[in-house]
């Protein structure tokens, strides 16, 4: 599995957290027995981590794509959007973390059509966007969402490609992973 600890991303110039500390809530951290969905006990509120000098590598390593990608408007900086971008490095799939006290953050516009419109640029390219709630993930697509419910820990959303009348469409499945004989 690729943690993100192996994964390099630098700030865009200009690019800083700032007073913005949302990662620190919607992010499992066991490093620091953080759990998505609270805040980090770490975390002081408009200044960020109290621990910044010796934070986990996890937390070290983590740069959102509104640090990542100067293209992204200020509108998506998280504090302001409530929800943290990121890529999957493997799937490329984006993923949207949304603060569970904002739930519908996601739903609200300019950023709800823009979603929908990444998803119909990443279709293509049998990549998708997700979000999630704490642990509830919904797919967003082209044409609809599906909602995936709870993924445990030990399950994989598998996506199958089939062709309609209407054009290529999309469906999810949770499967659980079977542990591999060593």
């Amino acid at each position: 599995m690729l943690s993100p600890e192996q994964i390099v991303a630098q700030p865009a110039p200009g690019r800083a957290c700032g007073t913005c500390t949302l990662c620190c809530k919607v992010y499992d951290v066991p490093a620091v027995d953080s759990v998505a969905g609270q805040w980090c006990r770490h975390t002081v509120s408009g200044r960020g981590c109290a621990i910044h000098a010796t934070r986990p590598d996890h937390c070290r390593a983590f740069h959102c794509l509104w640090m990542t990608e100067g293209w992204l408007g200020p509108e998506w900086k998280p504090e302001k959007a409530k929800m943290v971008l990121s890529l999957d490095p493997v799937t490329r799939n984006m993923n949207v973390q949304v603060d569970p006290g904002q739930a519908n953050a996601w739903r609200r516009e300019p950023y709800y059509g823009q979603l929908r419109r990444w998803a119909v640029a990443s279709a293509p390219q049998k990549r998708h966007v997700l979000v999630h709630v704490n642990k509830t993930t919904t797919v967003v697509l082209p044409d609809r969402e599906v909602a995936l419910g709870v993924v445990a820990p030990d399950e994989r959303i598998v996506t199958r490609e089939r062709m309609t009348p209407q054009g290529l469409t999309f469906e999810f499945e949770k499967v659980r992973q079977v542990a591999q004989a060593t």
